[in-house]
């Protein structure tokens, strides 16, 4: 089988797989970011059943989307559906369509597959009300038809489709949501194409590239992580080089504000309130605004967490997008600079400060793994930061949690994240700031949960008195990479 071909993608396979047993009309929206590789899957999943594939033509005029979909028509009838002129509308154009569907066979399952929906679905295109009433008068009646739509800009695919008002209200009957590669999948990923490398150097390449498909595919049999991320990412011909400007104006419409936003992100690895977005970019602090975040958050470049104990008002916001932050602290700086300035760089104050925020990014997305590994997979928790400013006046030291896991089994996880190429050492200092930390975390939230510290690292931490007194429980990357 085509699927078989998918390296990863279990998820999404197994949910294909049901609604293709099911045997009924079925209404399937795809979206994730650019360059996740959702036309990959839908081709490769459907391959047999795959009867009429549309790309819709980013900025295309009315009369070239049209024209598109008759050579799109003409391809898959092979020329035995009676050739018509060019259509003057989507409604025209949908009824030409349902007649052909009329000529295959009802025995056989089959695929209509609309891709890049939000650019055939331009304003005054009409193209969904056309789409809502072929799907509803004809395509829902039919059991053999897998209506697919997909498209890179997921807050479009979310607020025009899935949230429509309209007709198509409630019409979808499954949604596909792709999302960069986990870990282990990134790791499958590069071995099916020879490449192998340590779990640590996948997990430099991860924070500099993301689990993004057709990222890692620059990867090449035999060369290191440094040398990957030099070649894709500072060579003047290098695919990652100047992809930034690209991946955000594919997205978003009049995406300034989108990437001033990221840009502001960038400066604060530890997250941004709301108003301290609207500050740092001089936006008003209006609908619009949140729209834009909301908008980011659900393409996947940002993670909105609501502080521990605090209310949605003060949701924090991370940049999580690792392309993005990797651009934004290096590539951009060193675009006029020689291949081979990364491996020049890495072991630098700078780069460990990078490495260490990164890490902590990768991290908060194998939460899954990591309460696996802490035996609490069956426990209801839920993940969240925690920031306390201090009290100045009371001489009291702020201090912060990037990551704790609350316990429905009346236990906290402090969890602290740190990125190192050997064993990572807690000195004396460290220790004292870890149990002053914890203090403080009960003293102020008055949890009457046990709080344990968790130390999640790349190989580990060194055995020594001060370990043996704050540390709790400790994880390796290992843990990291398994399957979710």
């Amino acid at each position: 089988m085509a699927s078989q071909q998918i390296v990863g993608r279990q998820r999404e396979l197994a949910r294909i797989a049901e609604l293709k047993a099911a045997k009924k009309p079925a209404f399937v929206a795809v979206y994730g970011r650019r360059r996740i590789g959702k036309t990959f899957l839908i081709r490769h999943a459907f391959s047999d059943q795959l009867a009429l594939e549309l790309v819709g033509m980013k900025d295309g005029l009315l009369s070239e989307q049209l024209h598109n979909f008759t050579l799109a028509l003409t391809k898959a009838s092979q020329g035995k559906f009676p050739a018509e002129e060019t259509p003057k509308s989507w409604r025209a154009a949908f009824e030409q369509l349902r007649n052909w569907c009329e000529t295959l066979p009802k025995n056989k399952q089959y695929v209509l597959f609309f891709d890049e929906l939000p650019w055939l679905a331009s304003n005054r295109s009409r193209f969904l009300e056309s789409l809502d009433y072929f799907w509803n008068s004809y395509g829902s009646q039919q059991d053999n038809m897998i209506l697919i739509v997909c498209g890179s800009a997921a807050s479009w695919m979310i607020n025009k489709l899935l949230k429509n008002k309209g007709g198509l209200y409630n019409r979808v009957t499954h949604r596909i949501r792709l999302l960069p590669f986990d870990l282990a999948e990134t790791k499958q990923f590069l071995e099916s194409r020879r490449v192998r490398l340590s779990d640590y150097q996948i997990i430099e390449l991860t924070m500099a590239m993301g689990g993004v498909p057709l990222y890692l595919e620059q990867a090449k049999p035999g060369e290191s992580s440094a040398q990957i991320i030099d070649r894709t990412c500072f060579a003047q011909d290098g695919l990652l080089r100047d992809e930034f400007n690209q991946l955000y104006a594919a997205l978003f419409d009049k995406s300034e504000r989108h990437v001033s936003i990221v840009r502001a992100l960038a400066t604060k690895l530890r997250g941004l309130t709301r108003g301290e977005i609207a500050s740092l970019t001089e936006q008003s602090p209006s609908g619009r605004l949140t729209s834009i975040i909301e908008e980011l958050v659900e393409s996947g470049f940002v993670q909105g967490t609501v502080p521990y104990g605090k209310s949605t008002k003060d949701t924090l916001y991370r940049l999580t997008d690792e392309y993005s932050l990797f651009y934004l602290q290096w590539i951009e700086r060193k675009r006029r600079e020689s291949a081979g300035g990364w491996q020049t760089l890495r072991g630098t104050p700078k780069w460990r400060a990078w490495s260490g925020a990164a890490f902590e990014s990768v991290c908060m997305k194998h939460i899954g793994q990591i309460k696996h590994a802490l035996g609490i997979a069956g426990v209801a928790t839920t993940a969240a930061s925690w920031r306390y400013r201090g009290n100045r006046d009371l001489q009291d030291e702020g201090t912060q949690v990037d990551l704790l896991i609350d316990r429905a089994d009346a236990c906290i996880n402090l969890c602290e994240m740190k990125f190192s190429e050997s064993e990572f050492t807690i000195d004396k200092h460290y220790a004292k700031l870890l149990q002053a930390r914890r203090e403080t975390f009960r003293r102020v939230t008055k949890t009457k949960k046990a709080v344990f510290i968790t130390f999640v690292t790349t190989n580990g931490i060194r055995d020594n008195p001060y370990a043996l007194e704050v540390v709790d429980s400790s994880l390796t990357m290992k843990a990291l990479f398994e399957p979710n």
